[in-house]
């Protein structure tokens, strides 16, 4: 695993960004950009940037690329020696990522020679680091309360099996279970006030109506798209009915074609033998009118 995902964190401040998507993205997926500075065992002291992303979409992998992408050509990420910072990009999925039941990821990049060994000698490297990123990816249906580690101590905070029946918006904590904790403490503060704060209640009120929408629209394009898939289905068969029916007209076609063939040889043959119009319809059982046009062909 990179060193990266496991370090000491010894100071964080907010990057201010200019990417704005001004579709679904505004209700879909947060973003907040962070310059962390970090401390390894041998206690040298480097900068990796941190994009976190909060969705609650199962389809925003493209977006979360595209967001990337602006990270990697900004100039302000790039130094005066051409190299920019190691970047971490951390995900907070409001949903499960299919089977995968660990509720954290640690996603890194390992170089390796050809033949697949690990390639230790040289690095990390500031230009390898330039060029790749790693991820921590958390899935909050996930977290069920289980705490192994101070992570998952910290996100126990979110556990939405928590989620107060009466008030969507609220979790219920039990803050004894971070009694003399002196960080949880403060984590819980800031998230106190901030659940009592007027504006962002109204805020998340006015999210509820959005997702709500949303939700209608995507329901309705789900199920016309299913109209559409039923009635493509129905045209398939429709045409494959069809395509059906032309093979057996051709081919009675053909059969029709070979018949007059056949009686076109046997009137030239009655004829041939000196009998007349009258007498090849008699023996043949035919309309003298028919004998007639095929005498003439």
């Amino acid at each position: 695993m990179s060193a990266l995902l496991k370090q000491n964190v010894v100071g964080v401040k907010v990057r201010p960004h200019e990417y704005v998507d001004d579709q679904r993205d505004t209700l879909s997926v947060f973003r907040i950009d962070f310059g962390a500075t970090v401390r390894d065992a041998n206690g040298r002291e480097s900068v990796i940037l941190i994009e976190l992303q909060k969705t609650w979409f199962e389809t925003e992998t493209l977006r979360f690329r595209q967001y990337l992408g602006v990270q990697y050509s900004s100039p302000k990420n790039v130094d005066s020696k051409g190299y920019a910072p190691p970047l971490v990009a951390v995900y907070l999925l409001g949903h499960k990522v299919g089977d995968i039941e660990e509720p954290v990821l640690y996603v890194s990049h390992q170089s390796c020679d050809y033949n697949g060994a690990p390639v230790t000698k040289g690095l990390p490297n500031a230009f390898i680091d330039s060029l790749t990123h790693d991820s921590i990816i958390v899935q909050i249906p996930r977290l069920r309360g289980q705490i192994n580690n101070r992570l998952d101590m910290v996100l126990s905070i979110f556990d939405q099996s928590r989620v107060n029946v009466d008030d969507q918006h609220a979790l219920r904590i039990d803050g004894n279970l971070y009694g003399g904790d002196a960080e949880m403490g403060h984590i819980l503060h800031r998230l106190t006030l901030a659940a009592a704060d007027v504006e962002i209640r109204r805020r998340m009120s006015v999210e509820d109506e959005y997702f709500s929408a949303i939700e209608r629209r995507d329901t309705e394009i789900c199920i016309k798209d299913k109209q559409l898939a039923e009635q493509k289905v129905q045209l398939d068969e429709q045409e494959v009915q069809l395509a059906e029916q032309k093979t057996q007209l051709d081919e009675q076609k053909v059969q029709l074609d070979e018949q007059k063939t056949q009686l076109r040889a046997s009137v030239n043959l009655l004829k041939s033998l000196g009998q007349s119009p009258e007498e090849i319809a008699s023996s043949l059982h035919m309309d003298l009118e028919t004998i007639n046009q095929f005498l003439s062909m």
